[in-house]
């Protein structure tokens, strides 16, 4: 492991604000562009997994045994991060060779489309077997948009940032996801306060509706976003060949950051909801513990975006990996108190845990690569490591659960595996927060 050099002094960006005033702009218009229309494709992500684990499997995946049907729900739920990797790979390909603008345009748009769809989905008693088959084939869609837009998100705060502040401009996607997850479970909560019939009649709907709608906020600031100048003469004709012949280590350790941070991260945001359930909790006081956590995250994920900026990213990133690890053989514990206030304090903990690394990623693996191939590169490592350890997270905490006589100590043993996978890779990559951005994927 190599510390990169540090530089004395770091030439000031022609794109760089000359003031405070111009910098606090800037730092408003980018966050709306990239923090914003992140949350916006959050919330319609996060919207089907809480569904995945609340009416989906009364609705599309009927089964005598409802953690059964919870199983298979949350396959369908790991069926969008298979082509996850696929729109990483092809987003990330135009993105290198056409602009980030069009790009993520587009993503936002096949988004929005999906998930109002979903709402208007017939149920398995009204479609029988066709009912879930549209719903895994919207939810493909989901996948592949959200494959090409969190890379191109997180680069267009990196490389519009001042170059001591890529740490924090970064973190306006991990903001993004905060803010994403705390409206969608903000409206789900809603929901479960009507009658349950309500709810599997049509209340399940709206949150999908609306998050269609929402996006049309995301879509207009994205195109009035300010287009990126791409060197086509000199772009590598494929962008990712050309990123794995010139950072292969780097390639494979950033898809072990992603696999680990992705694993903890939906075991965190959506089986914990099913586990609090299965301990007695409400459907709404499960949410309302998921709404304090995403408020703890959406606060805390710049925070630590802005401390990596001044210790560096690797050791706030596997430092966190190390404490949630930690923590959540505790989580279980504060849970099954039954106790409202320490089940609250055990979800804002590993929020807050949870947000030491996503803080800090989009920023630490943009920084691992060179310009000309960044968005391929980020995308397809990040979405990759995302299908392999997102995808199946829920769905593996579920069997566990089911396999250890609903007893938690064997997803705490996998989330702490999956805590270790992302420190060790994280401490394998090189550090790069004093790097100057013209120099990044070039120091050795």
């Amino acid at each position: 492991m190599s510390e990169a050099p540090t530089s004395p002094a770091v030439p000031v960006s022609p794109q760089q604000p000359r003031n405070l005033g111009q910098q606090a702009t800037t730092a408003v218009r980018t966050f709306f562009i990239s923090g914003f229309g992140t949350a916006l494709e959050f919330y319609d992500f996060i919207v089907y997994g809480l569904a995945a684990a609340l009416v989906f499997p009364t609705l599309f995946f009927p089964a005598t045994d409802r953690m059964t049907g919870t199983l298979v729900a949350f396959a369908a739920f790991g069926a969008g991060f298979i082509v996850r990797p696929l729109g990483g790979i092809i987003v990330g390909h135009f993105g290198d060779r056409v602009g980030r603008k069009s790009m993520l345009v587009m993503t936002l748009m096949l988004m929005g489309t999906s998930t109002f769809l979903i709402g208007c989905l017939p149920t398995y008693d009204n479609a029988g077997l066709l009912a879930p088959v549209l719903l895994v084939v919207l939810r493909l869609l989901q996948g592949f948009a959200a494959g090409g837009e969190w890379g191109g998100s997180a680069l267009f705060g990196i490389e519009n940032s001042p170059e001591n502040r890529r740490g924090l401009w970064g973190s306006f996607t991990s903001t993004g996801i905060g803010i994403g997850s705390l409206f969608g479970t903000g409206v789900f909560t809603i929901m479960t306060l009507l009658p349950e019939t309500e709810l599997l009649a049509w209340a399940w709907r709206v949150p999908f509706w609306l998050g269609g709608l929402l996006v049309l906020i995301g879509i207009i600031a994205r195109t009035r976003m300010p287009h990126d100048s791409v060197n086509r003469e000199h772009a590598p004709r494929v962008p990712l060949l050309a990123a794995i012949k010139r950072h292969p280590k780097q390639m494979l350790l950033a898809i072990g950051v992603a696999f680990g941070y992705n694993t903890i991260a939906y075991i965190g945001s959506l089986f914990t909801v099913t586990y609090t359930e299965e301990r007695g909790y409400t459907d709404t006081q499960s949410l309302l513990f998921q709404v304090a956590g995403s408020i703890a995250f959406m606060f805390a994920a710049p925070f630590m975006g802005l401390l990596s900026d001044r210790i560096g990213r690797k050791k706030v990133i596997a430092g966190g990996a190390i404490i949630y690890a930690l923590f959540f053989f505790l989580f279980f514990g504060l849970v099954d108190s039954q106790i409202i206030f320490m089940a609250t304090v055990a979800f804002i903990l590993v929020n807050l845990f949870m947000a030491m690394p996503q803080g800090c990623i989009p920023a630490f693996l943009g920084e691992q690569f060179s310009k000309d191939s960044r968005y391929s590169s980020i995308s397809a490592t990040y979405q990759t490591g995302a299908a392999l350890g997102g995808g199946t997270a829920a769905s593996i905490a579920t069997a566990l659960f089911i396999a250890f006589d609903r007893g938690s100590i064997g997803i705490a043993l996998y989330s702490g595996a999956a805590c270790l996978v992302l420190a060790l890779c994280t401490l394998g990559l090189k550090e790069t927060y004093k790097v100057p951005t013209a120099q990044l994927g070039t120091v050795r």
